[in-house]
């Protein structure tokens, strides 16, 4: 068993050069680090989702490959690291990314004791423990020597463990019930039943066997199930096309047709195929003809919440200051977590291990008289008996990382459309999810929203996400789709947070359909959309999300897919933020 310390560096935990033998020899060789030493045994890693990106892809890259390769200091090594993970966790201090979630074989969820004599035994024992280590262990010793004896027993007998293929079904059944991720359920919950069929020490393995394990392999792989895909389309023949004539014209209130060659009913005959800006600009002007103004004026209630992916700007260069959960950055001052080293930096904040690393291969050059100028370099300062000898060239500058807060800006369209079909309640459930996470990673929020024919900054920069959701609550919907107006507000606000903090990151999360209808001048909505979208996506200090709530159907214009691509922006659909759904469709860009 390795516990894999806290804070551990890189070096730490895939190895570095041997300082003791290079100050001696002054060759280089390669000193093992926490994966060396845990290969063929147990890596126990506490606070599993509290642990750096970086540090958990060395551990994933070694747990999948079964090496450690080392290209570092000028050493290039490599060497077995097969072990088992083992990792411990509070949910309520954050998420394990999926990638690495996916990596555990089984999961088990503990809870405190809520019977009152489980917890009384508790506090007995804890006390028994205090007053007597020694005797406390001795009492347990020989039901854990018969614990262990029982397991290495069952190692021995699980090659003559078989399983019947009526078995496998019902393993891929349950996995398939589950909407799990990839094949790696499947496999570790026939081993994981097999293993106690074998400390059972039963050659078959049962149905039972499959029911005990089949909660641990689930628990942490399941996911909700993806909405139905559209009905195929239907054939039409002399008599569907009958048929369809004698039935009453249905409501054009955001309807699909129910053949992909029948026009939408809210589109004018007049207008393009092409111009899906024009279609709902026409279907707006007959639902007020037709008098549909109660939904266009609904307050909607919001709908379940649910926990988000991690949503981060990508990390760059720039130095930064602040608190908070959600990106990382570097920071100049002597705060934040030592992540590496580099040869330029914060001349005050110097990586003492790196530099007698980069030194420790020159240290018996430098003392041999027959090096002049590090003789001499040494003779001025009157220190030849120095166990280490330094020049400028060996100095390396601490890199130190921590995370920070973002300004999320919500641009929430608030259109007629989006009363349609629970649009905008599943919105709602979206973006107050979105504001529990902004809480939770002590973010700065601001929301624009857009109707009728303007856009809105209804919430001004602020720290108070209770004020995003009371605004939430209360948000009608109703009216034409401003776009433009939208996106030439969202670069107002943006341009104030730079002149305010030329370093900020701000995370712009757009929830619409894609639809405009309304103008800024003359021009095609849609058009003078991507227009401004791409004047956005030329500040590359923006990190941009659209959330798409378009409806999947027959008829589907896959405009909010336009806007992201114009905008160089992440694209969403509203099922996608989930944080159960191991689908990566988000590169999660803190590395």
């Amino acid at each position: 068993m390795i516990t894999l310390p806290l804070n551990a560096t890189e070096d730490r935990v895939v190895g570095s050069i041997d300082l003791e033998y290079a100050i001696r020899t002054g060759e280089r060789r390669f000193h093992p680090g926490v994966l060396a030493k845990a290969h063929r045994g147990i890596l126990y890693i506490d606070e599993v989702n509290l642990l750096d990106d970086y540090i958990a892809d060395l551990i994933l890259d070694a747990a999948a490959s079964g090496w450690n390769r080392v290209e570092r200091e000028g050493i290039s090594y490599s060497h077995p690291a097969r072990f088992i993970l083992v990792g411990t966790m509070n949910p309520e201090e954050g998420d394990l990314r999926p990638q690495l979630l996916d990596r555990f074989g089984l999961c088990v969820e503990v809870t405190s004791e809520q019977e009152i004599r489980d917890r009384v035994e508790l506090m007995v024992r804890r006390e028994a423990f205090d007053a007597d280590p020694d005797g406390f262990l001795s009492r347990y010793e020989r039901k854990n020597r018969e614990l262990s004896l029982r397991i290495i027993a069952a190692k021995e007998f699980m090659p003559k463990v078989r399983m019947a293929d009526g078995l496998r079904t019902f393993i891929s059944e349950l996995c398939a019930e589950d909407n799990v991720a990839g094949h790696r359920a499947d496999i570790v919950m026939e081993q994981a039943a097999r293993a106690v069929a074998a400390l059972a020490g039963r050659s078959i393995v049962r149905i039972e066997d499959i029911q005990e394990v089949a909660p641990l392999v689930l628990i942490h792989r399941r996911r909700e199930a993806a909405p139905p895909p559209p009905p195929p389309p239907q054939h039409e023949n002399h008599d569907q096309s009958k048929s369809t004539e004698q039935q009453p014209e249905k409501s054009s209130q955001d309807h699909a047709p129910d053949t992909p060659d029948q026009e939408p009913r809210s589109q004018p005959e007049a207008a393009p195929a092409d111009s899906p800006d024009q279609d709902e600009r026409g279907s707006e002007e007959k639902r007020e003809q037709q008098g549909f103004r109660q939904v266009l004026e609904r307050v909607f209630e919001i709908g379940q919440t649910f926990s988000v992916r991690k949503i981060s700007a990508p990390k760059d260069r720039v130095l930064r200051k602040g608190s908070g959960r959600r990106s990382r950055t570097r920071t100049g001052q002597k705060q934040g977590r030592y992540v590496r080293s580099s040869l330029r930096g914060n001349k005050d904040d110097i990586a003492l291990d790196a530099t007698l690393r980069a030194a420790a291969p020159y240290q018996i050059r430098r003392k041999n008289p027959a090096c002049l100028p590090t003789r001499q370099a040494a003779g001025k300062a009157g220190k030849n008996d120095l166990a280490v000898i330094l020049t400028s060239e060996d100095i390396r500058h601490k890199v130190r990382e921590r995370r920070v807060g973002n300004f999320l800006l919500f641009v929430v369209d608030a259109s007629g459309s989006m009363g349609a079909q629970g649009r905008m309640v599943a919105t709602k459930g979206a973006i107050m999810s979105l504001l529990t996470d902004a809480y939770q990673k002590r973010d700065r929020v601001a929301m624009i929203t857009f109707r009728k024919d303007d856009a809105e900054l209804k919430l001004p920069p602020t720290s108070s996400v209770e004020l995003g959701a009371r605004l939430l609550r209360e948000l009608p919907v109703g009216g034409r789709t401003p776009l433009p107006a939208a996106l030439l507000k969202t670069h107002e606000v943006v341009r104030t947070i730079f002149l305010r903090d030329p370093t900020a990151r701000p995370i712009v999360i757009i929830i619409t359909d894609g639809k405009a209808n309304v103008s800024l001048g003359h021009g095609r909505p849609m058009e003078e959309s991507l227009l401004l979208a791409a004047r956005l996506a030329s500040d590359k200090r923006i990190f941009s999300l659209v959330v798409d709530t378009e409806k999947a159907g027959l008829v589907h214009f896959d405009l909010a897919r336009r806007l992201a691509a114009a905008m160089d922006a992440r694209y969403f659909r509203i099922e996608d933020l989930k944080a159960d759904t191991l689908v990566h469709i988000i590169k999660e860009a803190t590395s």
